[in-house]
C-alpha cells in the first residue's frame, strides 16, 4: 500500500515537473516555429496549452510512473541502511549529531541571505551552505560529544543541587547502584549467576553487545570446547535474566576505532562511568591504571574463603607430589591447595597435617602443611 501511494506521488511530482519544464521550453520553441503555430487553435483549445499538457504533464507522468519502482528501491535500500546505522550508535551519537545538524541549519540559514544579492549563483548558496554546515554540524557534534555533554552536566545550579555546593542527594544512591558491566570471561565463568542470587551486586548488568558478539562467535566455534564454553554463556545470560529477573541491559554501543574487545570494555566503562565484573587478571590491572573500577571475581573469592592460621591442624588427602623433593600436594573443597613438606610418601592417603604457613598470591591462596607427629 505504502509503495502504491508513493508510486502515485513520484508520478504526480513528475507530471508537475514536465508542466513547469514544457512552460519554460515553449517560449523558446516560439522563436524556431513561429508564434503564429503555437496560437493555432483546436475546438478552442491553443497548440501551446496542448504543448503544454501533452508532452509535458502527460510525458513527464509516464517517465515518473516508469521509473519509481527503481526510485524506491533505492529509497528503501537507503532507508535499512541509515537505520541500520542509527541502531548501531549509541542514543549519545544519535542526540549529538541532532544537535550538531540543527546548528549548522541554522547558521546556514543566517548566513544565507548575504549571498541572494550575488548573480545568478546567489540564489543557490544558501542550499550549499545548508549542506555544508549541516554535514560539518553532525561529525563536528559527535567528535566532540563527551565534551559537550561534560559541559552542559557541569552547569551550576542544577535541582538537586543543596544551596552549599555540596555534591548531589542523590549521588549516594547513584554509587549504590552503580552500572556493573560484565566481560566475556565472568559470563562463561558462571559464578557471577550465583553471586547475583545472593543479592550482593546492585544495580544494572550492563552486558555490551560486542561482548555478545564474541559469546555468539565462541559458541559457533568448530572447536568443542570453546563452543561448549560459549554457549554455556549464552545459558548464564539467558538464566540470569529469566530465572533470577535481574536488570539486565543491552549496550548498543561499539567503539569502531577499538579493535580488542577488552580496550572496548575499558571505554565502555569510562563512558558510562560503571564498574567492570571480570576474572581477567590482566584486564583488572589495565582499566585500573585508566581509571575504571573493577570487581574482580576471583578476588572474591579468595575473599570469602575460610582463614587458616599458622598452627591449625586439619586432615586432608594427599593426591601427587610437589615440585621441590619430597613434598606432597593436597587440595581443600573450594580448591586451595595445600602443599604438605614431607607428604610425598603419604600420597594416596588422608592424614592430619599442622599448617605451618599461608601464602596468599593474586592466583589465589596456597596453604604450606607439614605431617602432624603422632605422639
Amino acid at each position: 500500500m505504502i509503495d502504491k501511494t508513493l508510486r502515485l506521488l513520484i508520478t504526480f511530482l513528475a507530471a508537475v515537473g514536465g508542466l513547469m519544464i514544457t512552460d519554460r521550453i515553449i517560449p523558446l520553441l516560439a522563436t524556431v516555429v513561429g508564434e503564429e503555430f503555437l496560437r493555432i487553435g483546436v475546438f478552442g483549445i491553443t497548440m501551446t496549452t496542448i504543448l503544454t499538457f501533452v508532452f509535458g504533464g502527460l510525458v513527464g507522468g509516464i517517465v515518473g510512473f516508469v521509473v519509481a519502482p527503481l526510485l524506491l528501491k533505492y529509497l528503501w535500500n537507503f532507508t535499512y541502511w541509515l537505520e541500520l546505522r542509527l541502531n548501531k550508535m549509541p542514543g549519545y551519537d544519535v542526540l549529538a549529531g541532532v544537535l550538531g545538524l540543527a546548528t549548522g541549519l541554522i547558521i546556514s540559514n543566517l548566513l544565507g541571505p548575504a549571498f541572494m544579492p550575488i548573480p545568478i549563483v546567489g540564489k543557490y548558496v544558501p542550499l550549499i551552505l545548508s549542506v555544508i554546515l549541516g554535514y560539518l554540524g553532525i561529525n563536528v557534534a559527535i567528535r566532540k560529544r563527551e565534551e559537550l555533554f561534560n559541559m552542559f552536566s557541569n552547569l551550576p545550579a542544577l535541582p538537586w543541587l543543596s544551596r552549599d555546593g555540596k555534591e548531589r542527594s542523590k549521588d549516594k544512591t547513584d554509587s549504590i547502584c552503580q552500572a556493573k558491566i560484565l566481560d566475556t570471561s565472568v559470563i562463561i565463568d558462571g559464578r557471577i549467576a550465583d553471586i547475583c542470587k545472593s543479592g550482593f551486586i546492585e544495580g544494572p548488568l550492563v552486558i555490551p553487545v560486542f561482548v555478545l558478539e564474541e559469546l555468539q562467535h565462541i559458541a559457533d566455534s568448530s572447536d568443542l570446547l570453546k563452543r561448549n564454553r560459549g554457549r554455556r554463556g549464552l545459558d548464564i545470560l539467558n538464566r540470569m535474566q529469566k530465572e533470577l529477573e535481574l536488570n539486565i541491559q543491552i549496550d548498543n554501543r561499539d567503539f569502531d576505532d577499538i579493535t580488542e574487545v577488552d580496550s572496548k570494555l575499558i571505554k565502555l566503562g569510562q563512558v558510562l562511568k560503571a564498574k567492570v565484573i571480570t576474572n581477567d587478571y590482566n584486564l583488572n590491572k589495565v582499566a585500573e591504571l585508566q581509571g575504571v573500577s573493577v570487581l574482580n571475581i576471583n578476588e572474591l573469592s579468595n575473599a570469602v574463603k575460610p582463614v587458616v592460621l599458622p598452627g591449625e591442624e586439619m586432615v586432608v588427602h594427599v593426591v601427587k607430589d610437589g615440585k621441590e623433593f619430597g613434598q606432597g600436594v593436597a587440595y581443600l573443597d573450594d580448591g586451595t591447595m595445600i602443599v604438605v613438606d614431607g607428604g610425598k610418601k603419604h600420597i594416596g592417603e588422608t592424614v592430619g597435617v599442622l599448617v605451618t604457613s599461608v601464602l596468599q598470591t593474586a592466583a589465589g591462596r596456597m596453604i604450606f602443611a607439614k605431617p602432624k607427629v603422632l605422639m
